[in-house]
C-alpha cells in the first residue's frame, strides 16, 4: 500500500509538470450538479479538480449550457463554471 502511494504521489507531479494548465488538477471522484436557469439540474461526476477548474462526466452532453453553477454534493459547495472544452460526454470548465 504505501509503494502504491508513493508511485501516486510521483505519477501526480511527474503529470503536473507536463500539463499545460495554470494549476494541476488531482484525479477525483466526486458526485455533482449542474444547476442552469433553462431546466432541471443534471448530474455529473468531477473526475479531476483543481483551484482553477475542472474535468466532468455527463450521460449526455445536450442541453449543456456555456456557464453554469456546479454543486458538490458531498459539502453542499457551488463554483460558478464556464465551459472551456467538450469532448463526447466530457466537459472541461473554467471556475469564475
Amino acid at each position: 500500500m504505501a509503494g502504491e502511494v508513493k508511485r501516486s504521489r510521483v505519477l501526480d507531479l511527474i503529470f503536473a509538470v507536463y500539463e499545460d494548465r495554470k494549476t494541476p488538477r488531482r484525479r477525483t471522484l466526486k458526485a455533482a450538479k449542474i444547476v442552469h436557469y433553462h431546466g432541471e439540474p443534471i448530474d455529473c461526476v468531477v473526475r479531476d479538480l483543481s483551484a482553477t477548474g475542472a474535468g466532468l462526466v455527463i450521460e449526455s452532453p445536450i442541453d449543456i449550457p456555456p456557464r453554469f453553477c456546479l454543486l458538490f454534493e458531498g459539502d453542499k459547495t457551488t463554483k460558478q463554471c464556464r465551459v472551456v472544452r467538450r469532448s463526447g460526454n466530457k466537459i472541461g470548465v473554467a471556475f469564475e
